[in-house]
């Protein structure tokens, strides 16, 4: 059965289809049949002006269409669309959303930060780790960074924060936001014993597959700071052409780190995974056990 998730993002916009199938234990297996990435950079304008421009909503609404073409291509049957930061922040976003639905038929809920943190947590890693030790999501993206902490076996908080790549690169994020990030992680994590963080993002896979670790092999803190400073010495268009990444990710990969490096900063881990799963990643588990809960097919 093929599911699919949309995700519009601060920075761009995802559509991921995927192939869900029980395997022999009976556990339900997803093999990824497409993504594709379309950088529409929402955030660009809802965090200097609050709206999305109207440039920026063609590109959206065009966007939409494109993605309708190939669920109706991969004979999709099962959707599940949501969008996050810049949306929530925009005020023509409901309307510009409505506009989406009356013309490609593709209703796009505006979910809040702990709806976010939710889903990404839908994809369950750490429940297959070390239960001894304690997991500390983070989940880095253009308008919002989000928490979620799982120890003992149980969920213990998630929270979303109002830091993000795009708003650091646009110089909004105060000093009393970072300091709530900080106070949070250290009034929430001070009866904790070992975190280990397990991270998300575009930003986060991209330093992963630079390392050349093996998959499985955490990356430490001291490596993320190295990767941080290296980066940073760089101007934007020389990340494109020395790392070989796109404009879209050359500017934002270098704030990314810095929430990454703070958050594990104040969370006192020095490991982090990186499983390379996202939003959308946890959009097609929740629909799956969404379909499974209300029809015989599965």
């Amino acid at each position: 059965m093929k599911l699919a998730a949309i995700d519009i993002g601060s920075n761009a916009a995802r559509l991921l289809i995927s192939e869900a199938s029980p395997n022999r234990t009976g556990a339900m297996d997803f093999t990824k049949v497409n993504l594709v990435r379309v950088p529409l950079r929402l955030g660009f304008d809802v965090f200097d002006t609050g709206k999305i421009s109207e440039k920026r909503a063609a590109c959206l609404l065009d966007t939409i269409r494109a993605y309708k073409l190939l669920l109706d291509v991969y004979e999709v049957k099962y959707l599940k669309a949501c969008a996050t930061s810049a949306m929530r922040d925009a005020i023509n976003g409901p309307q510009l959303l409505q506009e989406v639905r009356h013309q490609t038929g593709i209703d796009i809920k505006i979910i809040s930060g702990q709806e976010e943190a939710s889903y990404i947590y839908e994809n369950h890693i750490a429940e297959q780790l070390d239960n001894t030790k304690s997991y500390l999501y983070i989940d880095v993206g253009g308008g919002s960074t989000e928490l979620t902490l799982f120890s003992n076996k149980q969920l213990v908080f998630k929270e979303s924060f109002n830091i993000g790549t795009i708003r650091l690169l646009h110089n909004q994020v105060p000093d009393s936001t970072w300091q709530q990030l900080k106070d949070f992680l250290k009034n929430h994590l001070r009866n904790i014993g070992p975190v280990v963080a397990i991270g998300s993002g575009g930003n986060i896979n991209k330093v992963f597959s630079l390392s050349k670790r093996k998959e499985g092999k955490p990356l430490s803190l001291d490596t993320l700071k190295d990767y941080y400073k290296e980066f940073a010495s760089f101007s934007v268009e020389e990340r494109i052409h020395i790392y070989n990444l796109r404009e879209d990710r050359a500017d934002v990969i270098v704030p990314a780190l810095q929430i990454y490096i703070n958050v594990m900063r104040w969370a006192d881990t020095s490991e982090i995974y990186v499983p390379k799963i996202g939003l959308a990643d946890g959009l097609i588990h929740a629909l799956h056990t969404e379909i499974a809960a209300t029809t015989s097919l599965i």
